[in-house]
């Protein structure tokens, strides 16, 4: 029997301490669309937003839940320590330096990652946030048809250290950039970054439990001394968009990454539909993997389960979709609640603040 193997990724879950200003960030300054305002089935007096492309597409999900209440978290080994998310080319990226820096956030970058080119910065909560341009590939250093298959270092000229600092905190773009235009628009996650302790352990899970195939080993650009490996929906000759998982080996770290705000909750990947779903499911506990029942979320079906590391992971089905309650050109406008919820509508929508 074939075992299953994900598409990429379903969406990424960020925790909040205030809907209002992290919407601010992903929906106002980063031109994510809102696709659907409901609440947090583990408290509804709280936001679950979820932001994307077009009508909420797979892999294009930032979603966001607010704990209020919560302490700060941390990256470490088992969570993630930035969400990636694309753009076209390096004239676009540094469109997205100088806008950010114009809204007084702090950007470093552009950093030559060999494989790409990026910046980085942290959101309103300190979840930290990477944008990077869609080339040149991972073809760039070794055969298409043979990722991952040596660990290939990167030129001195990108490690920390070694860098002209001065001259790429000085290279923007020369005028402001008040509007979001065509190509600069973000295109949805690129990949997201974790830390493990254990590369070759994490290599025999994602690709036994998910099917995913490594298409990149090399170093840290900022910590050489560790290995850094990418897994993705890879053919062979082609690597899928949205679907790239790296993580920094960390072997002899004792960090562990802490939830709370400015922490991933989870990573979520795709199935496509109930009955791979339940085919993921039936591996994982093959593997002898805990997993929770299957939860119904309106807008998709999935269920939860831990990585050898701790890291919090999701497989989530693509439909229904998030028009099930609402048009496609209304969505995100009117607060969506899930039919066991409606009839305690009054009393959620007075414990909320108003989302601007």
């Amino acid at each position: 029997m074939d075992h299953p193997r994900t598409a990429g990724f379903h969406h990424i879950t960020l925790v909040c301490r205030n809907a209002e200003n992290a919407l601010a960030v992903y929906g106002g300054l980063l031109g994510l669309r809102l696709v659907k305002r409901t609440v947090s089935s583990d408290d509804p007096g709280a936001y679950h937003l979820y932001l994307g492309r077009g009508a909420g597409e797979p892999g294009t999900l930032v979603a966001l839940v607010e704990w209020p209440h919560a302490s700060a978290g941390r990256w470490g080994i088992g969570g993630v320590h930035h969400l990636a998310l694309g753009t076209a080319g390096v004239p676009e990226l540094l469109m997205w330096k100088r806008r950010l820096t114009d809204a007084g956030i702090r950007v470093s970058g552009p950093y030559d990652r060999g494989y790409f080119t990026s910046i980085y910065f942290a959101d309103a909560d300190g979840q930290i946030v990477e944008i990077a341009t869609e080339g040149p590939g991972y073809g760039i250093d070794e055969p298409m048809e043979a990722l991952g298959r040596e660990l290939k270092r990167p030129p001195e000229s990108q490690l920390r250290g070694h860098r002209d600092e001065g001259g790429i905190a000085e290279h923007t773009h020369a005028e402001p950039v008040p509007e979001i235009t065509g190509k600069m628009r973000l295109r949805g996650i690129h990949h997201i970054s974790g830390i493990t302790d254990d590369l070759s352990r994490a290599h025999d899970f994602y690709t036994e439990a998910l099917g995913l195939r490594l298409v990149k080993r090399t170093v840290n650009r900022d910590d050489p001394e560790h290995e850094h490996h990418f897994w993705a929906v890879y053919d062979g000759s082609a690597v899928a968009p949205h679907s790239a998982f790296t993580l920094f080996g960390w072997p002899s770290s004792r960090r562990q990454a802490r939830p709370g705000i400015g922490q991933t909750h989870q990573v979520a990947f795709r199935a496509r539909d109930e009955e791979e779903l339940g085919s993921f499911r039936e591996r994982l506990r093959e593997m002898e993997v805990d997993v929770t029942p299957v939860l119904e979320r309106v807008y998709s079906r999935g269920f939860h389960f831990r990585a050898p590391d701790g890291q919090l992971l999701e497989i989530a089905t693509d439909g229904p979709g998030f028009t099930v309650d609402e048009s496609e050109d209304a969505l995100g406008e009117e607060l969506s609640l899930p039919p066991w919820l409606e009839p305690h509508r009054a009393r959620i929508t007075g414990d909320l603040a108003p989302l601007t």
